[in-house]
């Protein structure tokens, strides 16, 4: 299984903006179809800026790559970049492909990522909370 295909979508938080103003998605799609989501962590730019980060780190790294070797794509990523010492920037891109591939990957085996990280710790998470009354 190799990723084939990559979207991004910058969606707007509608006010008070709780959470920040936007948020930016990656979707990666693999040669069998398998679609896997992220986000980008924390970013400092126009979330259409962050877009066109993502997709020339996706189109130039992870395109043709295979999403269950996560840890060796990450390296790759952050090694191989302009330089060798990126600045956070490319960390929140990280965050979404690292995401995705997780997403990937626990589709694939159809176990929850938590069963691949160690296994649950609590019976409940709350997330995103604070979005709307």
């Amino acid at each position: 299984m190799k990723i084939a295909d990559l979207k991004t979508y910058v969606v707007e938080n509608p006010p008070p903006h709780n959470g920040g103003p936007y948020w930016v998605f990656l979707k990666l799609t693999t040669d069998n179809g398998i679609e896997g989501f992220g986000e980008a962590y924390s970013l400092p730019f126009h979330p259409r800026i962050v877009a066109l980060m993502i997709e020339d780190v996706c189109e130039r790294q992870v395109i043709g790559s295979d999403p269950f070797k996560i840890e060796s794509l990450w390296r790759i990523i952050y090694s191989s970049s302009y330089t060798q010492h990126p600045d956070l920037s490319l960390v929140g891109v990280l965050s979404a492909i690292e995401m995705a591939c997780w997403d990937i990957v626990g589709k694939e085996l159809n176990k929850p990522i938590y069963e691949l990280l160690g296994g649950r710790v609590h019976e409940t998470l709350r997330s995103y909370t604070y979005l709307y009354p």
